[in-house]
């Protein structure tokens, strides 16, 4: 018999109905039913966590493919997944994992604890952890639990997250995370039409909330031709982040054709360079360019010093002081070294 672990951010309702608001979807579950997710089920009035210790990943990546340029440069972190997501976006590369909705499949995976995760990153020897390749959200009590160890053992945490979680989600976790990467995939109608009936502006209040709590943030964009590829949607997007801090650093990224998207043509440089251009004049200071072979280095705004120097996923730390400052005009730049 399976030992289910009991979700948190719920509350119990009449006829065995429960509502959770883990995230901003809010799903009232009926008795033996699970919510959009997929991985939280109501079993007799109570939520259970389907994904709790289902590691379904465990891999160790450079932190530059979260993508985070401007946290901890050149460390390595452990990434760990499950199933499921609150999202269901035409395009996801990680669909196998994220989209998977079969109770069977979610349990026949081997239960790791956090004190193991813990543990295989500090016997690997490297810094961090990464919640990452679907929604962290959606398994939240065991990132939680992963975390509150890592942060005793002195490793950092890394969110990778669609940004979608509720209130009480986001307050439970912001004492122990470290940066996160948020994506930022577009406009009202792209949330509604592609994501599953999203809400973008939930988006950016948890972009506004970390950044104002002193979060490490970074925005991914994935430039999806015909759908969010307008130069108002890279305006809309990039004013609304330099309206918040021009510190943040914006990845635009390279769309190739996958999922329920796989009939698109893959997006072309020439828009990322224009996305770029309109980031960049609305006043954002770090815009890079993903999913494109070459280097992406970070320069300071001030004197153009060569910060950091990248070529696909290898960094080199060249042009920093030791508080994360431009070591030739001591340009103050937001890396968190």
């Amino acid at each position: 018999m399976v030992c289910l672990h009991k979700a948190d951010f719920f509350e119990n309702l009449p006829e065995k109905k429960v509502h959770c608001f883990l995230c901003r979807r809010e799903c009232i579950i009926l008795d033996s039913k699970t919510g959009f997710c997929g991985v939280r089920k109501n079993i007799g009035g109570e939520l259970f966590s389907l994904v709790y210790g289902r590691a379904l990943s465990m891999q160790i990546d450079p932190i530059e493919k979260k993508p985070f340029y401007h946290f901890k440069p050149a460390s390595q972190c452990l990434g760990i997944s499950t199933f499921g997501c609150n999202f269901s976006c035409l395009h996801c590369q990680n669909y196998s994992q994220s989209q998977t909705r079969i109770e069977t499949r979610i349990l026949q995976v081997p239960f790791t604890s956090p004190e193991k995760i813990v543990k295989e990153a500090i016997d690997a020897g490297i810094e961090g952890i990464a919640y990452t390749y679907n929604e962290p959200t959606i398994f939240a009590e065991f990132a939680l639990g992963t975390m509150k160890l890592a942060h005793e053992k002195g490793l950092y945490n890394a969110w990778v997250s669609n940004g979608y979680m509720g209130k009480e989600c986001a307050k439970a976790i912001l004492p122990f995370l470290d940066a996160i990467n948020i994506d930022l995939k577009g406009g009202k109608k792209f949330y509604k039409e592609v994501c599953g009936n999203a809400n973008v502006e939930f988006v950016k209040q948890n972009i506004e909330f970390f950044h104002s709590k002193g979060v490490h943030i970074e925005i991914a964009y994935l430039i999806i031709p015909g759908y969010n590829d307008s130069e108002e949607d890279f305006k809309e997007a990039a004013e609304f982040l330099s309206g918040i801090g021009k510190k943040i650093p914006l990845h635009f990224s390279r769309f190739f054709p996958t999922y329920k998207m796989g009939h698109l043509p893959e997006t072309g440089i020439s828009k990322l360079e224009t996305a770029r251009r309109i980031a960049e004049k609305a006043g954002l200071e770090f815009v890079f360019l993903g999913n494109v072979l070459g280097k992406e280095d970070s320069f300071c705004p001030k004197c153009k010093n060569i910060l950091v120097k990248r070529e696909g996923y290898s960094a080199e730390v060249q042009g920093l002081g030791k508080k994360g400052n431009c070591a030739k005009c001591g340009y103050k730049t937001g890396i968190a070294l």
